[in-house]
């Protein structure tokens, strides 16, 4: 399988995004003749009311079908949940899978997707995560990126250049300068971390360090344990954060991270991506068209990149008879191939898809951070999100109540180190 790299690469490059092929619609036959319900079960908050805009549109044009979205996510963990619906015996048509771990998890319930239009208009790579015996069981949401967000305002009236920032070493210096004049700059603190969200700091953080020692989500899925080679760049970028943030750090949730301190000016960097774009547009759309993305730099490691995937994938319940199967496929590749859709998922859900066709000069991505990832892209400074590969539940489970427990002073480094190997190897042998 090809890496990951070698799609965000053809993705994020303004040549592959002008690269299309013929525009497909859904077939006619694949449309529903007979009433039909497809309940989706879906993780992304963000899009939540722009998505059920969709369906409506959808279902009006298809009136035998009835979509009904229930959305999971921003502080929840999508994987309990859906863990818990599933076990409920009610289960949705259309659910989210996150690659190769959760494939492998949830492959009993999951219909080969190869024969849908938009899976063969995926760019290379983009289906890799979600192909297993030559089947492909997902189709990619969107592309993503993620490191320490700036205010460039902020960082401007401090004197500060964010693209110098390539490495820990100036990451540091500016932290301490921003720290230094936080009552003339009006801050708070320099970091919002959200510390109550172990989606934040034990999948995205971790995968900062992880993602060098890995290279790839499949090296980290088949591996049975875990060295840590990159452990004290990794504790020293957390320590940067933690020593510079608001505190309590624990306390501070996803809302509070982007809606309350980094949207109102009272913080100058938060670790996020660049699914915050319509928080942050909601509360200051100024602030929203003057912010860039800061790699997170772990010394030793690639330290200009940020890391760059897929977050989830559409899949479809293999335990629904043929018609809801038939109707689901049909709706997902509708979402991607129809002028509403395509027009929905560029300027309604924010997307940079992972598909040709998107060639219009009104379908290309225009915020401020996807344009930061297409421009770290295609510099070739992205490294892979491998926690995808992680062991189920080990990163949010595991590490990232670790790291609230190391900055509550519960656990000291070593001790979550040794901790993060141990269940790692453990969760391997089950």
């Amino acid at each position: 399988m090809k890496k990951l790299l070698i799609y965000v690469l053809s993705v994020l490059t303004i040549v592959a995004l002008t690269a299309c092929g013929g525009k497909k619609e859904a077939t006619p036959e694949s449309v529903p003749v007979e009433p039909v319900t497809i309940d989706i079960y879906q993780f992304k908050v963000e899009i939540a009311e722009a998505f059920d805009e969709l369906a409506k549109e959808y279902m009006a044009e298809n009136p035998n079908v009835t979509i009904n979205i229930e959305t999971v996510g921003g502080g929840a963990d999508y994987g309990a949940s859906l863990r818990a619906k599933m076990a409920s015996g009610n289960e949705p048509a259309i659910f989210n899978v996150g690659g190769p771990q959760d494939v492998y998890d949830w492959k009993d319930k999951l219909v080969d997707l190869s024969d849908v239009p938009v899976v063969k208009e995926a760019f290379d790579g983009a289906n890799a995560g979600v192909t297993m015996d030559g089947k492909v069981y997902g189709i990619p949401f969107t592309q993503e990126g993620y490191g320490f967000i700036y205010n460039a305002a902020i960082l401007n009236k401090a004197g500060i250049n964010p693209d110098e920032i390539t490495s820990y070493a100036k990451l540091e210096e500016a932290v301490k300068k921003l720290d230094a004049k936080k009552a003339e700059l009006g801050l708070e603190a320099v970091f919002a971390v959200a510390g109550k969200e172990t989606w934040v700091t034990g999948l995205h953080f971790t995968n900062a360090a992880l993602s060098p020692e890995f290279e790839n989500v499949f090296n980290a899925f088949n591996a049975k344990k875990i060295d840590f080679k990159y452990s004290e760049g990794m504790k020293k970028l957390f320590d940067l954060q933690i020593n510079y943030a608001k505190k309590p750090v624990n306390s501070v949730d996803y809302s509070t991270q982007v809606e309350k301190l980094f949207s109102l000016g009272k913080v100058a960097f938060m670790q996020q991506g660049n699914w915050t774009l319509g928080a942050i547009k909601g509360i200051d759309e100024e602030l929203a068209a003057n912010i860039g993305f800061l790699p997170m730099p772990i010394v030793g490691a690639k330290e200009d990149s940020i890391p760059v995937g897929i977050p989830m994938y559409w899949t479809v319940n293999s335990t629904k008879d043929e018609k809801t199967q038939a109707a689901s496929k049909a709706f997902l590749n509708w979402m991607y191939t129809s002028e509403k859709g395509k027009d929905a998922i560029i300027n309604k859900f924010g997307f940079i898809p992972p598909f040709k066709g998107f060639d219009s000069p009104d379908l290309q991505p225009k915020d401020a951070l996807a344009k930061d990832i297409m421009k770290y892209a295609s510099a070739g400074k992205t490294i892979q999100w491998v926690f995808m590969g992680y062991p189920s539940g080990w990163g949010m489970e595991k590490i990232g109540v670790d790291l609230q427990k190391y900055v509550d002073g519960k656990l000291t480094w070593d001790q979550l180190i040794e901790n993060g190997k141990k269940s790692w190897e453990e969760a391997r042998k089950q």
